[in-house]
Order: structure tokens, then sequence, then C-alpha cells
């Protein structure tokens, strides 16, 4: 296992190394988020069947994961699984994706072991199978002690559902502490979101092409930066993960303000103005 913070830039590819080699590393994003999309029509586009697809989209997960750690991004929010997946899907392929969510955690935790990963889980986790929760629990107690990057699967989430329970739960602290509702703050839904213990996504990456959140993160997005290839995701690969990050550094994040250049202008717009008078 790798120490906290440490940088193993030298196990990048080539390929991986010549965009990093472009990057900041001062100015890296620290959370980035992944709509994961595409591993059916990967798999249509090739005559083969979804499952396929399912399965080198798992692939994907390891090697995007990998290049993750070694760059040392603190935290990766990948949607593996959505609420919608859970209810609308066939029977026969959400047993598929439960079957490979197992294996995928049983053939790859030697892996996280040694690239220093931590695995941590969002959603409405309790209504998966028990033998799916059992070996996700596994999985998170074997490398809760590990400090690189911090990979979290969002599994039978929602948006919308996070939010449900986040003010369910808020509700039930203030009746226990008999707190008036003109007190709630944002930080107060904060702490009872899935993800109160991370930040909030700095950039997030939508494979596939399609221009929607999908009901991902509605909260925690408020303020981040969006990236959208039309790359299937099991075709998507650590060099990809950096060239978003270079798109991501030419960016100005301004968070509702004005950017540097508009304050310039205006500015000089008020000294002529005065120049004038």
């Amino acid at each position: 296992m790798y120490p906290a913070g440490t940088l193993r830039i030298d196990e990048l590819s080539a390929e991986e190394r010549a965009v990093y080699a472009t990057l900041k590393p001062s100015h890296l994003p620290e959370h980035v988020a992944i709509i994961m999309d595409g591993n059916g029509r990967w798999a249509g586009h090739r005559s083969l069947k979804r499952f396929l697809g399912h399965q080198q989209g798992a692939k994907s997960v390891q090697l995007v994961t990998e290049t993750a750690s070694r760059i040392g991004l603190p935290w990766l929010t990948l949607y593996a699984f959505s609420l919608e997946n859970n209810l609308r899907r066939p029977r026969a392929e959400v047993s598929f994706l439960m079957r490979l969510l197992k294996t995928y955690l049983e053939s790859n935790l030697e892996r996280m072991m040694d690239n220093n990963v931590r695995i941590r889980y969002i959603g409405r986790t309790r209504e998966l199978p028990a033998e799916v929760q059992e070996k996700m629990r596994w999985a998170e107690e074997a490398t809760a002690r590990n400090t690189g990057t911090t990979l979290t699967l969002a599994l039978n989430y929602g948006g919308r559902s996070e939010l449900v329970d986040a003010f369910r739960a808020l509700a039930a602290e203030m009746k226990a502490k008999n707190l008036s509702p003109d007190r709630i703050s944002e930080e107060d839904i904060h702490r009872h979101l899935y993800t109160a213990q991370m930040p909030d996504p700095d950039l997030l990456i939508r494979t596939s092409g399609e221009m929607r959140l999908s009901n991902y993160l509605l909260w925690q997005l408020a303020y981040t930066e969006i990236f959208v290839t039309e790359r299937l995701w099991p075709d998507f690969r650590g060099v990809h993960l950096l060239e978003a990050m270079a798109d991501f550094q030419r960016r100005e994040r301004r968070y509702g303000g004005l950017g540097e250049g508009c304050g310039k202008v205006e500015e000089e717009a008020g000294q002529m103005k005065i120049a004038a008078g």
C-alpha cells in the first residue's frame, strides 16, 4: 500500500503521462463524479449481449480508478446503479448487475489495496439483496484504513430520493430538538445527505453524449463543471479522465460571481464615466 499523498506518475501509461504533463497539479479537481453511460449501446454496436457491455464497463471502472489513484485524486464518485435501473430494468438484467457487482468487489479487492483505494457507497443500499450488501460491507471494511482515492459507488441511488431521505432525517432531528423550521440552513441539509463526509464534485463527466443529469447528485452539482463526451463508458480509460481534467482547467469557475474580465471591464467603464463627468 502507498502512503497518503503519494503520486505515482511513473505508473501512468506514456499516453497518460503526456496529458498529465499539460496539467497544473495545483489546480486539479478534488472530486470527480462520473455518469457511466453507454454500456448497452457499446454492446449493441458490436451485436453483443448487453451483459457483455456491463462487463466491459466494470473493466473501465477498474482502470479509471487506478489512474485516479496514481495522480492522487482524493474523491471519485461513480453512478453505478440508479434507483430507476432497479425499478425499470428487466429483472434478469438487474440480477446480472448484482452478480457483476459482487464479482467486481471480490476480484478487485487486492488491486484496491495495492492502490490504497478506499471504497464506499451512497444510495438506498439497504434495498439491495442481502448477499450483495454483505459483500459490499466486506470490501468497505477491508479498505477502510486506506488513505488514497475514495471510490464511492452510487448504488440504488437517485438524487431526489437522497433529498427525501435528507429532509426526513432533518425533520426528525428538528422534532427531537424542538427547533423552528425557519432555522434550517443549507448546512443542515448538507449534514443529512449521503455525501455529507465529502466535498461537492468539482467536475462531472458524462459519457455517451447525453446532455442530462439523470437524477444524479442534484444538490451537490450546483456549481460543478460538466464535461460530456461521445465516448461510451466501456471505451473510457484513464487518459480520457485526464483529458477531462485538462478541459476543466481551461474554465473559469465563478460560483455566481463575475469573471476576472468582466470585473475589469466594469471598472474601466466606471472610470470612463467619472472622467466624462
